[in-house]
């Protein structure tokens, strides 16, 4: 019997919509969900796809028969060779539970500590910076994030002594992303055990990893008493001190994992979303200039604090319309269709591949008026009220919601005060940036920008040294 499909591209009869698809991907799904509707199907080469474009079906997928799908295998092909069984890639029981065991880590109480770290971090990298200089702000938000993710996830403080240990890791997780987003852009992943340029850089990477890893945690097993590692104030410490119902922990390769992962997810994310930020803002000085009036008001030359955020509702809605925009996570990890499973009006066939995309939804004129402004304005709390639930969804949704999406809002709210109180960004030349849509939705090329130090800068200099306590 014949599977009735939705409309949608039809593409060439070899390879359907792959070579479409390939040279602008968000485009591509923002106008097919423009033109074919709410549930669109294309074909790239032997891959039936299924682009879901409505709010109500997108929560049928995630939320409502969230359990008959899965990762898509080219996601858990290409991401588990350096991310093995973390919660990006498990699926089922085990996914359960690594999110259960991985929860407390990021209760609202702890995430909270890292606030003046993420401030402390944001001020030592701006003591280096030159008024008038030029910087690629893409690299520079790159490294503040990085420094960041070390010192919170497993204590790696750069500033008093471990540089080595969080530039290993830094590089490694590098040189992974990097192989990783020629493998999506080629459609396919080659067995590790062909020696290819690529698998062994990857290889490289996960050694190199693994072994930093390896010594970090045995350093806390060997401080242990009684078998209770210390809580350090670090993520990590939370998830070796996890116990489930069953009262088993995380074994080591479980939680170098789930460190894989965290790092990846909270480093990358989170400095694209600020690099987007500071574009945005250049373009825009009516923005900027209520941003500065805002940040000038509230704290009057100090550096900011977590006490500060629910005063400076501007910087917010600043980072949830850049975030609308261009989404750090463009598009979730395909879902794999585990039996025949009706969305909508439609079958999808068992094995089929579902893709949603945040670029796509956050776009659309029917949620989003004039979608392609920036105006942080929208993000009253009576327009997100009424807003329908995942017709914004920067962290994704259901049981898979991203796990550090506090921690990710509370960081690029800090960095973009601190950092906007001090400096104006402004673009070092005319030619527009352009997005490379990767693993994350990135600038390619990065964005050239000229340092100009403000008038009323905070003058309150760093700490010299970090602490959790």
């Amino acid at each position: 019997m014949a599977v009735k499909r939705p409309s949608g591209p039809r593409g060439s009869f070899l390879l359907g919509s792959a070579n479409q698809f390939r040279e602008d991907e968000p485009t591509f799904l923002l106008e097919s969900i423009k033109t074919y509707g709410d549930l669109v199907y294309f074909r790239l080469a032997n891959m039936h796809t299924y682009l879901v474009g409505h709010p109500d079906l997108v929560r049928e997928v995630l939320v409502t028969q969230g359990d008959k799908f899965e990762k898509a295998a080219l996601d858990k092909k290409i991401l588990g060779k350096f991310l093995g069984n973390g919660l990006l890639t498990s699926d089922g029981d085990f996914h359960k539970r690594q999110r259960r065991l991985a929860q407390p880590a990021f209760h609202s109480k702890r995430i909270q500590n890292y606030a003046e770290v993420m401030v402390d971090y944001t001020h030592q990298i701006m003591a280096r910076w030159q008024n008038g200089s030029v910087v690629d702000v893409t690299e520079e938000m790159m490294h503040l994030t990085m420094l960041i993710v070390s010192k919170t996830l497993f204590d790696a403080d750069v500033i008093t002594g471990a540089a080595d240990t969080a530039a290993a890791i830094g590089s490694a997780m590098h040189d992974f992303q990097a192989v990783s987003n020629r493998d999506y852009q080629r459609g396919f992943s080659l067995p590790g055990w062909i020696p290819t340029a690529d698998n062994r850089l990857r290889s490289k990477a996960a050694a190199q990893f693994k072994q930093v890893m390896d010594q970090i945690i045995a350093g806390r097993r060997r401080t242990a008493v009684n078998g209770q590692v210390e809580d350090t104030g670090d993520l990590l410490s939370m998830l070796m001190l996890a116990v489930d119902e069953d009262g088993a922990v995380m074994d080591d390769r479980q939680l170098r994992d789930e460190v894989a992962t965290l790092f990846a997810a909270g480093h990358e994310t989170t400095s694209n979303a600020l690099s987007w930020t500071w574009y945005l803002l250049a373009q825009h000085p009516e923005v900027e200039a209520k941003l500065h009036a805002e940040l000038d008001t509230v704290l009057a030359g100090r550096q900011p604090t977590l006490a500060d955020l629910s005063n400076l509702p501007y910087s917010l809605q600043i980072i949830k319309e850049s975030m609308r925009l261009y989404p750090p996570a463009w598009i979730l990890n395909g879902r794999a269709a585990l039996e025949d499973v009706q969305v909508g009006d439609y079958t999808i066939p068992k094995g089929s591949t579902i893709f949603i995309s945040p670029y796509a939804m956050h776009r659309l004129p029917q949620y989003f008026n004039e979608p392609e402004t920036f105006r942080p304005e929208r993000f009253t709390p009576e327009f997100e009220k009424a807003l329908p639930k995942f017709a914004y969804m920067p962290f994704g949704g259901g049981a898979r919601v991203c796990i550090g999406n506090a921690f990710a809002m509370m960081e690029a709210q800090l960095l973009l005060a601190a950092i906007a109180q001090r400096f104006r960004l402004v673009l070092a030349n005319d030619e527009p940036v352009r997005y490379k849509a990767q693993i994350t939705l990135t600038p390619a090329g990065g964005i050239k920008m000229r340092l100009v130090e403000r008038e009323t800068a905070v003058t309150t200099p760093p700490q010299s040294e970090l602490s959790f306590a």
